[in-house]
């Protein structure tokens, strides 16, 4: 197994990811960053709807694609797929937020609101008595009358979803609940005048936005069409704990992840066949276009290999690591947690296992993880749900079904997992890294 240097120290990496975050309020901003950092490391953009001019058999290069802005795949070539596979990275793009509605504007009162779907499985409670930006991608008819997107972020505190006094629910430490319909509408402003309903003041404010970050040399916006966007927590992440052990943001699930491999991508140019995909849509089951239930990377590796026969022998020899963040054991319930598999902030990434398929790792692929992990002097974990408890899942065995590849499902141990501020460990972090690059490199 080929050796791979790595940073003596795992300061400069946290910092690039408290950096991503922050830059990556949506998937689509996410997805930007990570195409600027592509494009610096010399990768070459492709098209969907364009011939790829590749060269079978003796393909080499760095190339990337999106689809819908918000999903990604960046792969590295360096000889025969059919003969050598390609190792793969899975992870998401997506996490568990507040959407705005189509027509949002709720003007009873004397205060402006916006209405709001709840996306994924969010831990609401979180949410109150913060300060919340809004973000995301906005449609419109430029000045040439041509249909355009542009991405959007206020980049300040301009809501808050307050929280009712206890003097007026008594109850609320007992037995709070959370109506989602009318309880999360964030209040942005007060006013005097009165909104119209209709939603045309509130696509003022976007038109007034989406122009303010439009740059000088394209068209001008003249009518918002639609648009989807996010609240996000303006907390930035940070470095917490007595000893600096805690990286603490939004998003980690799974930003934590997208970085990871996409770092470990870029910083090895002549190991293995690599690739990463990056889907949206994974927090609300992956259904679309650009989820893992999609056609995204089939397409793509279809492409690539040429012919069905080609694409079969390809699979054969491949692998994915699914990468998405597991549960560390909570030291207030610890009795959530099977006794014998409950992984610890900072002793390693976690193997997670489920008999019923929720997670696709088996006993082949749990093999090969602890062997890449043994290489990298990195400690592994195991996670299994507790048997009288549902398990969640992950894009992994959505893409073994698809692909037929084999696969293991991995992630860093986190808390308060799918609130608006999460919790992972620095160490754990870099050591996904290192793992993933012997991973990538053999």
């Amino acid at each position: 197994m080929k050796a791979v240097e790595v940073p003596v120290q795992n300061h400069d990496f946290v910092s690039g990811l408290l950096d991503f975050i922050t830059r990556s309020p949506t998937p689509f901003h996410a997805v930007a960053v990570m195409v600027e950092r592509l494009l610096q490391a010399g990768f070459t953009r492709l098209q969907e709807s364009d011939a790829w001019m590749l060269e079978q058999g003796g393909l080499c290069g760095r190339f990337f694609i999106t689809r819908n802005d918000s999903s990604i795949i960046a792969f590295r070539l360096t000889g025969p797929l059919t003969e050598h596979g390609i190792h793969m990275v899975g992870a998401h793009t997506d996490s568990p937020c507040l959407r705005v509605k189509p027509n949002p504007v709720l003007a009873a009162g004397k205060y402006l609101q916006l209405g709001v779907e709840v996306y994924g499985g969010a831990l609401l409670n979180p949410w109150f008595d913060r300060d919340l930006s809004l973000a995301g991608r906005v449609s419109f008819i430029d000045a040439d009358n041509h249909i355009a997107h542009r991405l959007i972020d206020w980049h300040k505190a301009i809501a808050v979803i307050p929280s009712l006094a206890i003097h007026l629910d008594r109850e609320v430490n007992d037995k709070r609940s959370i109506n989602r319909q009318t309880d999360l509408p964030p209040v942005l402003m007060r006013q005097d005048g009165g909104m119209a309903e209709d939603g045309t003041a509130f696509h003022a404010l976007l038109l007034a936005r989406v122009n303010e970050e439009m740059p000088d040399d394209l068209p001008a916006a003249a009518r918002i069409l639609d648009y989807e966007l996010s609240f996000y927590d303006m907390q930035a992440p940070a470095v917490v704990g007595l000893q600096d052990d805690f990286i603490a943001a939004a998003r980690l699930d799974n930003l934590l992840s997208c970085y990871t491999g996409l770092m470990a991508l870029i910083a090895d140019e002549h190991g293995h066949n690599a690739l990463l995909v990056c889907n949206d849509h994974e927090e609300v089951g992956s259904m679309s276009a650009a989820g893992a239930q999609g056609n995204f990377l089939k397409s793509v590796l279809s492409r690539l290999c040429g012919s069905d026969e080609a694409m079969a022998r390809m699979m054969a020899t491949s692998m994915m690591m699914s990468v998405d963040n597991a549960h560390a054991v909570h030291p207030n319930f610890a009795d959530r947690h099977d006794q014998n598999h409950g992984p610890v902030i900072n002793e390693g990434p976690v193997i997670k296992v489920n008999a019923n398929q929720r997670y696709a790792t088996n006993s082949e692929t749990g093999a090969m993880f602890r062997q890449w992990c043994a290489a990298a002097g990195v400690p592994v974990q195991s996670f299994v749900v507790r048997s009288d408890m549902a398990c969640g899942s992950t894009i992994g065995p959505i893409t073994a079904s698809e692909l037929g590849v084999r696969t293991v499902d991995v992630g860093v141990p986190t808390w308060a997992m799918h609130s608006i501020r999460e919790l992972a460990g620095c160490q754990d972090a870099y050591n996904l890294y290192r793992v993933l690059l012997h991973y990538f490199a053999n």
